[in-house]
């Protein structure tokens, strides 16, 4: 029982510790002390107490504009939202103090710092990449504002790492249109374009082999699915892209499926042809039956085809 109280009693004290400190800290926030309260935003930045921190650099950036402190009240100011992972509020942070600060010992930090919190929030490849670009821009901008400094070579593997996530996107939405071709066949030529303007925009994209066969293959299917009078021209130009391919991949990991997928093209040129052939026999055996019953005049091949 006696226990039991003491611990009671241990809470209880321990309790009116902690509201002693909540008070002392919102008093300290309702003060006017404003050295006192930037000593002690200090001490909870370096204690890495960043909420707390952070609502007493909010309250000081406004009492201390235009005085000599501001400087490193909006550096630590910066940095708090930083650390609190407000990535959106950090970079508007940083890039206000770099262009109000310019001559500052910490404006290049916080202009790349401002450049890396867009770095933080570019999303997964699937996912919309506004901010990919604003981030590439924003560190391409750091390396031309300071191309000695050692952070540029930062910079420059970030950019790398951003565009490298622009060029899978570029890939899988083009791979889409070749997945959905069996429901859309007008989707393989969607997906030969697809694959090219990726090329066009990213010429280094890493997937450039894959993507030179893959093109084959869409061109492929996409005669194969169209009406037979357009399946030879087709045929033809997907033969030109393995030509292609050949040439600048004589030793891709996708041969062999190239040599096979050139095996079907051509057989799918002969299969064309002898319908063709066996079309224009047709034809000619009609415009002879209509000729002997006197029914032909003036018809030509196109008209009777279309009868």
């Amino acid at each position: 029982m006696f226990k039991a109280k003491h611990l009671i009693l241990l809470i209880f004290i321990a309790s009116l510790g902690l509201a002693g400190c909540k008070s002392r800290f919102e008093k300290l926030k309702a003060s006017n002390d404003v050295a006192k309260k930037y000593q002690e935003a200090l001490r909870l930045y370096n204690k890495g107490d960043y909420s707390k921190a952070l609502i007493l650099f909010e309250d000081l950036s406004q009492k201390y504009r235009g005085r000599a402190e501001a400087e490193d009240l909006n550096y630590y100011y910066a940095y708090t939202l930083y650390r609190l992972k407000d990535y959106t509020t950090a970079r508007y942070q940083f890039k206000s103090f770099a262009e109000t600060y310019p001559s500052s010992r910490n404006a290049e930090e916080a202009r790349f710092m401002g450049a890396y919190c867009y770095y933080l929030e570019s999303p997964i490849f699937s996912l919309d990449q506004a901010n990919t670009y604003k981030a590439i821009d924003a560190l391409q901008l750091f390396i031309n504002l300071y191309p000695t400094s050692e952070r540029a070579a930062t910079a420059g593997k970030y950019i790398a790492d951003l565009r490298g996530k622009l060029e899978k996107k570029a890939f899988e939405n083009a791979k889409l249109y070749l997945t959905t071709g069996p429901s859309n066949p007008d989707n393989y030529r969607a997906a030969v374009i697809a694959f090219k303007n990726a090329q066009r925009d990213f010429p280094d994209i890493k997937y450039s082999e894959e993507m030179d066969y893959l093109i084959i293959e869409a061109q492929y299917l996409y005669a194969k699915n169209s009406v037979v009078f357009r399946q030879n021209e087709r045929y033809t130009e997907a033969l030109g892209f393995y030509d292609d391919f050949m040439e600048n991949h004589p030793e891709s990991k996708f041969t062999k499926d190239a040599n096979g997928l050139k095996q079907n093209i051509k057989n799918g040129i002969s299969t064309v042809e002898a319908e063709m052939a066996d079309y224009a026999t047709q034809q000619a055996k009609y415009k002879k039956m209509l000729i002997r019953t006197g029914r032909l005049k003036d018809t030509t091949l196109t008209d009777i085809k279309n009868n």
